[in-house]
């Protein structure tokens, strides 16, 4: 009977694992339900529906293709950005002219990192978090991190099962067979992960639930600045624009 001892660490993984999961799911819900209704009929602008699209990256590249449909900057397919009017017309375009700096030139992919991580880009982060519509770090690494620890737990429980089983003598003719003992567990951690896939799932990596219906309900299109913001780069219809700015995206990989 020595394969008790598994089921009970089993059992114990499993329950720990998935209690922390709940716990966290129940604070994002309660994260959702504080923002409530609040936003209905809230127009997302072009860079807060960057931001919940795609994160402080995107944020930086509808900067940069406004910028440059509007003729203020240059976007060469070489990977340089030079500036054509110094005045910007809102903090994040004094965000990219102050990164591409007196020189008025920059190589495209330091461009895009230092615009993304500016203090133009963290504050509109901060506002969309205290408004509800992203999803805070913390938050959003607690819940992945419970997701994680759930499939570990999940893998845990086979091993120990598989080890119990092999085991020899543990079992009398006529009992119940130790797999089907283990087997509880596993169907625990197994349905919280299920649980979590269709309750959780909705939070992308920025926008919460509710910054997922407003961009949800925003007008489809292609070539728009608007394009841009919801699927990125590949929304751009200049070819050498777009090859400025995927170019960038190659040298900052690697």
């Amino acid at each position: 009977m020595f394969w008790v001892l598994f089921l009970v660490l089993a059992c114990g993984v499993a329950i720990a694992s998935c209690g922390r999961l709940c716990l966290a799911a129940v604070r994002a819900a309660e994260s959702e339900r504080r923002a409530g209704d609040a936003h209905r009929g809230y127009e997302l602008s072009l860079y807060e529906t960057a931001f919940l699209s795609g994160g402080p990256v995107r944020v930086a590249d509808v900067t940069l293709v406004s910028m440059a449909r509007a003729r203020r900057l240059l976007l060469a397919h070489t990977g340089w950005a030079t500036v054509v009017d110094p005045v910007g017309r809102d903090d994040l375009e004094r965000s990219v002219l102050g990164a591409i700096g007196p020189a008025g030139q920059s190589r495209t992919a330091p461009l895009r990192a230092a615009a993304a991580a500016g203090e133009a880009v963290r504050a509109l982060a901060e506002h969309l978090v205290a408004t509800g519509l992203a999803v805070p770090d913390a938050e959003r690494a607690t819940v992945a991190g419970a997701v994680r620890q759930v499939q570990a737990a999940t893998v845990g429980v086979v091993a120990l099962g598989a080890v119990a089983v092999l085991m020899p003598g543990q079992t009398d003719p006529g009992q119940t067979p130790v797999a089907l003992w283990f087997a509880l567990p596993l169907l625990l951690t197994v349905s919280c992960l299920g649980i979590a896939r269709m309750e959780i799932h909705p939070y992308t990596r920025w926008a919460s639930p509710t910054g997922q219906r407003l961009l949800a309900a925003l007008p489809r299109g292609t070539g728009s600045l608007l394009a841009v913001a919801v699927r990125g780069v590949r929304a751009v219809d200049d070819p050498e624009m777009r090859a400025a700015l995927g170019g960038a995206r190659n040298a900052t990989a690697e």
